[in-house]
């Protein structure tokens, strides 16, 4: 089943002069179509600017399309009567959890979603375990976010979008503002919710490392989709993506400059692994 579709989907921001008039508008998204099956980890790239946050937003209904459609689990995302549906469908992570973390309790955070949707109240605190479980953070359950890690915050604020039982998780840059350590924490925490709970997963970034295991790849570049495909497909394409002010994985780069010295070593190198077993079979 498809969890997230849009079909020419084009946003434009009004433009206003000093006075604050309307002087025009800035196609911000243009003729975007994108397609995610339930359990799908989709994953947008796109160097700043390029409207992959602003497309995030459309996924669930923060912003409203200028033209086209966009269907979040079926539903029209323009269906006001529906707005909770979609937002309980297709949870959001921003890239500051500090500006989605509003408790002073790991736990009374957590519950908030589910409150917001008028869970009862005998069952949100089962919602709040299931969060807290779901990304190995129960034993912070009594702690102040204020005394928590970056990594840890943002794993917080996924547990809280996970209470609300999605089906879909967007990941906004969530990692942008992590460190290395912090950045592995909670791409392995949405990793195992998209194998173990089969939940479907648009993760939006400008680290590559992080989408090296996608379903597929989509690059954006001035509001349109410029390249899809697997990550293999996509970061075969290195010289392309560096016009698009964009890199490739280490581990490819390393593979494709090895190549260019004459060595026998196949394009689109994800992992190291990959590439240690194609220099012994060089050998």
């Amino acid at each position: 089943m498809e969890m997230i579709k849009t079909s020419s989907l084009t946003y434009e921001y009004p433009v206003r002069d000093e006075e604050g008039e309307i002087k025009g508008t800035f196609r911000a998204i243009d003729g975007v179509e994108i397609n995610a099956k339930t359990g799908d980890f989709i994953a947008i790239l796109g160097h700043n600017g390029s409207g992959k946050s602003t497309l995030a937003k459309h996924l669930n209904a923060l912003l409203l399309p200028t033209e086209g459609t966009v269907t979040v689990n079926g539903i029209d995302t323009r269906d006001g009567k529906r707005i909770w549906d979609i937002r309980q469908s297709a949870g959001m992570v921003f890239q500051n959890p500090d500006n989605q973390i509003i408790a002073s309790v790991v736990e009374e955070d957590v519950a908030f979603g589910p409150e917001n949707i008028g869970i009862p109240t005998e069952k949100i605190w089962e919602r709040v375990d299931e969060g807290l479980d779901a990304v190995g953070m129960q034993e912070y359950r009594t702690a102040s976010p204020n005394h928590l890690s970056g990594g840890q915050k943002q794993r917080v604020a996924i547990a809280g979008v996970v209470a609300i039982h999605p089906k879909c998780i967007i990941m906004d840059e969530s990692t942008a503002m992590l460190d290395p350590l912090g950045r592995q924490e909670v791409l392995n925490t949405v990793r195992r919710l998209n194998r173990e709970e089969n939940m479907t997963v648009i993760w939006i970034t400008h680290y590559m490392e992080e989408v090296t295991d996608a379903d597929c790849i989509f690059v954006m570049n001035e509001g349109k989709v410029v390249m899809q495909g697997t990550p293999r497909e996509v970061f075969s394409r290195a010289e392309e993506l560096e016009k698009l002010k964009l890199d490739v994985p280490q581990v490819t780069r390393l593979a494709d400059r090895l190549r260019k010295k004459g060595l026998d070593i196949p394009k689109g190198i994800l992992h190291m692994e990959e590439l240690t077993e194609a220099i012994c079979r060089l050998k």
